[in-house]
């Protein structure tokens, strides 16, 4: 059976042009893991790696390894880890102290990544649009039943789950692994940890062991379910596609734009009074000054005028930064193949 239009590279890039999609690309994605709402496997899309990112993932898997794959996942897996372990600490402190404005740029960015996938998913048919339809759905129940940013003492399995959609989002176009993992709780623990990873290894007070152990209890058990994900995610992705192309690109462009339902921007965190329930314990008025205000509930305001406007525009700056990424990549694409 011939693979879908994902899959196929009838045009191989030249050397130099494969690695600077990779570093590009691995940048992107690392960021896109960073924060809710915007997806790695779309960031690929736009700089015009995907295709290869996911034969390159199934040489690997089934024991095959080319030298132009093994080249191109380990620029892609180098520079996204860059970029989350150099970043994770500002993003999670952006999220915390402007989430209205952080998530306003989120739902842009998300926003942008629908043509991407629907130029994969065209023409449309009745398939096409029942899996969109089951895709949005399975988004929206999710946002409904959103569980906030924090959770009690993680547990491995759910360490693992959390690596798992990790890796959902590097490979799936339209899945973001920061909205997955609001969903699940483990979004700012998680970056809480890489932070303390970084801060162990290159600290200003410099190495500190007890410190990297510390994140490591998170980040080994995430790291774990991030192979397990990659490996199990890119062959069901590429055995999907294979056997019911329009449905499973129609899930994935209803997951991508049902993903907007849950970053309504205008959330604010609470300060907790004693008697509030934080991590499953009940505080005194004597711990309110050490809890983290990422531990603080989050609920709506009624944004103002101001508000809604730079809301309205940070949504447009999203849009047109994921749409301008794929248009430089496809022009890049078509001066090469003249």
């Amino acid at each position: 059976m011939t693979h879908p239009p994902v899959y196929e590279s009838h045009h191989v890039l030249p050397l130099r042009s494969l690695v600077f999609r990779a570093a590009l690309g691995g940048i992107l994605m690392g960021l896109a893991n960073l924060v809710p709402g915007i997806s790695g496997g779309t960031m690929l899309l736009a700089a015009g790696i995907y295709p290869a990112f996911i034969a390159s993932i199934a040489e690997v898997t089934t024991l095959r390894f080319a030298r132009r794959s093994l080249i191109l996942l380990g620029i892609v897996a180098g520079s996204a880890g860059t970029a989350i372990l150099l970043l994770a600490g500002p993003t999670r402190d952006l999220v915390v102290e402007q989430r209205w404005i952080m998530y306003s740029l989120f739902v842009g960015l998300t926003l942008g990544g629908v043509p991407l996938v629907w130029r994969l998913a065209r023409p449309a048919t009745p398939t096409l649009w029942a899996g969109a339809a089951a895709g949005f759905a399975i988004m929206v129940l999710m946002a409904l039943g959103d569980t906030g940013q924090t959770s009690d003492e993680a547990s491995t399995g759910l360490l693992l789950l959390s690596g798992m959609a990790g890796a959902g989002a590097m490979i799936l176009p339209g899945i973001s692994g920061g909205y997955l993992l609001l969903l699940l709780g483990q979004y700012l623990p998680i970056l809480g940890a890489i932070d303390k990873a970084k801060q162990a290894l290159i600290g200003e007070a410099g190495f500190d062991l007890p410190l990297l152990m510390e994140a490591a209890t998170v980040a080994v058990p995430v790291g774990i379910g991030v192979v397990i994900g990659i490996v199990g995610i890119s062959n069901l992705l590429r055995w999907t596609l294979d056997r019911f192309p329009k449905a499973t690109l129609g899930l994935l462009l209803g997951l991508l734009v049902g993903a907007v339902a849950g970053l309504w921007p205008f959330q604010h965190g609470v300060a907790p009074e004693a008697g509030d329930l934080i991590k499953g314990q009940i505080v005194s008025a004597a711990d309110l000054a050490e809890i983290d205000p990422e531990d603080w509930r989050v609920e709506r305001f009624d944004p103002s005028g101001s508000q809604s406007a730079g809301a309205a525009g940070l949504i447009l700056l999203g849009l047109g930064a994921t749409l301008l990424i794929d248009r430089i990549g496809r022009r890049d694409e078509n001066a090469e193949e003249g």
